[in-house]
């Protein structure tokens, strides 16, 4: 079996949330446990993988509706950005910090804090395929950034988006939003000025 990260997505609840797995030898890494437990459990099985670890991008509540039956189906480890910790409804098995790394099969996945939307929800990095994938929760998506409530927390996310995401990883990086379709910075990047702008 070569070792490989591969990338499996579903789309789950009225509300269209992204839940993302990265599998390597049989074990999978699942990106918000966010509604229908039976069918990220499938999407696990159908990929041959158990979920043995959990990352939890942010607090609300659309992300998490499934978290406790996954961990308790599993076992699996839990991640979560510190910031996020309070609000979750399962316990946090490794609180992360900007910086920190998840190890997974051999792979080093880095983990990007971006303070905004929520106090601080987690970005995770990927090479998959010669490509950089980001997993952005709802902090940036196709058109713009997820939203805030107020002029300091949009601030603070697109200095972090601009900082942490655009001046740092090339243009082809895959964006992976919590919600809807894909894009890539290359895509998103002319219209950062715009989005400064309009405030949002």
């Amino acid at each position: 079996m070569t070792n490989e990260l591969v990338l499996h997505k579903i789309s789950v609840s009225q509300m269209d949330n992204n839940c993302y797995l990265l599998a390597a030898k049989g074990n999978g890494l699942l990106i918000d446990a966010a509604d229908n437990a039976p069918a990220l459990l499938k999407m696990a099985q159908d990929a041959g993988v158990k979920i043995t670890k959990v990352l939890t991008t942010h607090r609300h509540s659309d992300h998490v509706r499934a978290l406790e039956d996954i961990l308790d189906a599993t076992g699996a480890t839990h991640y979560a950005p510190f910031l996020e910790v309070p609000a979750l409804p399962a316990t946090v098995d490794v609180e992360l910090h900007h910086g920190d790394v998840i190890e997974f099969e051999g792979f080093e996945l880095p983990i990007i804090i971006l303070r905004g939307h929520t106090p601080g929800g987690a970005t995770l990095v990927a090479e998959i395929d010669g490509k950089t994938n980001l997993f952005v929760g709802d902090s940036l998506f196709p058109g713009g950034l997820g939203k805030t409530s107020s002029e300091g927390d949009f601030v603070r996310l697109f200095n972090d988006v601009k900082q942490r995401l655009f001046e740092t990883y090339p243009d082809d990086s895959i964006i992976w939003p919590g919600h809807g379709k894909e894009t890539t910075l290359g895509q998103e990047r002319p219209e950062l000025e715009a989005w400064w702008e309009r405030r949002w």
